[in-house]
C-alpha cells in the first residue's frame, strides 16, 4: 500500500525555496512507517505486550548503524534518525492503545502477525529509508528544510498524524533557525 503525503504548497512563503524532490519520498516512507504502528499497536493489545520493547529497538538501531555505510550515510545519522522513527512510531502505539482503553475495544480488523509479518515489513522499510535518507542528506542542512518539514507536518489532517510526524522528522534537519 503506497501512502502518499499531498504537497499541496510548493512553496513555504514567498521567499522559500521549494522542497527538493527528495524530500517527498523519504516523507512518504516515514508516513508509511507510521501506518504500521497502528497494526503494531493492535498486535500488542491483543498480546497485552507493553509498547517499550527495548531490545527490539536496539536490534533496529545496531542494525541501521551496521548498514549505514552501505547508503553513504554516517552511523551517527543512522542512529539519529531511526531514534526517531522509533519514539514516533511508539507515540503512535500508545495513542491508539489510549485510545482502545477508553472506548473499552481495539478495531475488529484483521491482525497480521507480529513476527512474521510486521517486522518483515519494517526491516524492508528500513531499507528504503536509509536510501532516502541517503539521498536527502545533503538537503539536511539548507536553510529551508525545516520550512519544508512544517509544511509537510501540517498538511496531515489527524493530529496525532502531525505529532508523530513532527516527532518523525524533528531532528531530520541539521540547520537550527
Amino acid at each position: 500500500m503506497k501512502h502518499r503525503l499531498v504537497f499541496a504548497l510548493l512553496f513555504v512563503s514567498a521567499t522559500a525555496s521549494a522542497a527538493p524532490a527528495t524530500l517527498e519520498p523519504l516523507l512518504n516512507s516515514i508516513a508509511e512507517r507510521l501506518t504500521i504502528a497502528d497494526q503494531v499497536a493492535l498486535s500488542k493489545w491483543d498480546s497485552h505486550k507493553a509498547v517499550e520493547d527495548r531490545p527490539r529497538e536496539q536490534a533496529v538501531i545496531a542494525s541501521v548503524k551496521t548498514q549505514a555505510a552501505d547508503y553513504n550515510v554516517t552511523p551517527e545519522a543512522a542512529e539519529q534518525f531511526f531514534s526517531a522513527q522509533i519514539e514516533a512510531n511508539k507515540l503512535v502505539q500508545y495513542a491508539r492503545l489510549s485510545e482502545w482503553q477508553f472506548k473499552g475495544k481495539a478495531p475488529d480488523t484483521p491482525r497480521p502477525d507480529l513476527v512474521g509479518k510486521i517486522r518483515p515489513q519494517l526491516d524492508q522499510l528500513q531499507k528504503r529509508l536509509l536510501q532516502q535518507l541517503a539521498d536527502f542528506s545533503p538537503e539536511r542542512s539548507n536553510p529551508h528544510c525545516r520550512q519544508w518539514l512544517a509544511v509537510a507536518v501540517h498538511e496531515q489532517r489527524e493530529p496525532l498524524a502531525q505529532i508523530a510526524m513532527a516527532r518523525a522528522t524533528a531532528e531530520l534537519c541539521l540547520y537550527a533557525p
